[in-house]
């Protein structure tokens, strides 16, 4: 699989960075991507398309996304109006989750995204200017580095989490969040794919056949619109499972390797290293 992984931290004890205000065109933005990292993405002005997991959506001034870890997504700014955008990265470890009597967690906004597979924030204007107001403050803290800015960083940090969290629980996105792109099928393809990835049966041909067009069709379509093939879509999808599996259970590697769809022990191994940066049995003994 061909996906980009992010590079780790220079500071493995702060998981953190952030991106400011940075614009990007088409040529500058990266490939399809997932990491383990939580983003969390402001447009400033700009627009064009954010394909996330399996929906499309438009990118336009005061618009958020939210995007949980190993999370399948590319952006497409528009070549004549690109996006200007700051992009926040964070490990979970920055905001542990409360052991009080209400079980808060700062990551119930992304929880409900996945969930929801609804990574378009709807914010209020109220809400948007707090986060201006607070991706500047972390910014200049990153920037001058003075007595206790990582401490700054992770309150700040906290506190959007727990403005955007209250916000999710007031309010519910509608279901057109995400806009339809490109012909009828691309959606439903889509949705079959994120339900049935760890099925045999997934190759290109049988595909194309389920939605009655052509497999060079459907392959034409399917790179333009996400920026994988079909194979490495597939593939990485089959990876987050593995993942879990490999951190929430004690099945052995060759019988999470069938789980996952993978017809080879060998292959798996080749394509989990591809998307990890390490073995299959190695990512679980560090975790």
């Amino acid at each position: 699989m061909d996906a980009v992984r992010k590079a780790l931290f220079d500071d493995p004890m702060f998981p953190f960075q952030l991106v400011f205000q940075d614009t990007k065109s088409p040529q500058r933005e990266l490939p399809e991507h997932l990491h383990e990292l939580y983003e969390m993405v402001y447009i400033y002005k700009g627009k064009g398309t954010f394909f996330i997991n399996r929906n499309f959506y438009e990118m336009n001034a005061g618009d958020v996304f939210l995007i949980p870890g190993d999370t399948i997504h590319r952006a497409f700014p528009d070549p004549d109006d690109p996006v200007t955008s700051t992009a926040v990265f964070f490990s979970r470890v920055l905001v542990p989750i409360d052991s009080s009597s209400d079980s808060y967690s700062s990551l119930y906004c992304y929880e409900l995204a996945r969930k929801r597979k609804r990574y378009k924030f709807e914010a209020s204007d109220s809400l948007r200017m707090q986060l201006e107001s607070a991706l500047l403050m972390m910014h200049q803290e990153t920037c001058e580095k003075q007595l206790g800015y990582k401490q700054a960083v992770r309150l700040h940090l906290q506190q959007l989490l727990l403005r955007f969290n209250r916000a999710a629980v007031s309010e519910i996105q509608a279901d057109t969040a995400d806009i339809q792109v490109g012909p009828g099928w691309m959606k439903d393809i889509l949705q079959y794919m994120d339900e049935h990835h760890a099925e045999r049966g997934m190759g290109l041909s049988a595909l194309a056949e389920r939605v009655s067009v052509t497999a060079a069709h459907f392959s034409r379509v399917f790179k333009q619109l996400t920026g994988m093939n079909v194979t490495d879509y597939v593939n990485a999808k089959r990876i987050v499972r593995a993942k879990e599996l490999l951190l929430t259970t004690e099945a052995s590697i060759d019988v999470i390797a069938d789980r996952c769809g993978f017809d080879s022990l060998p292959y798996f191994h080749r394509v989990f290293k591809a998307a990890t940066g390490l073995t299959p049995g190695i990512f679980r003994r560090q975790r």
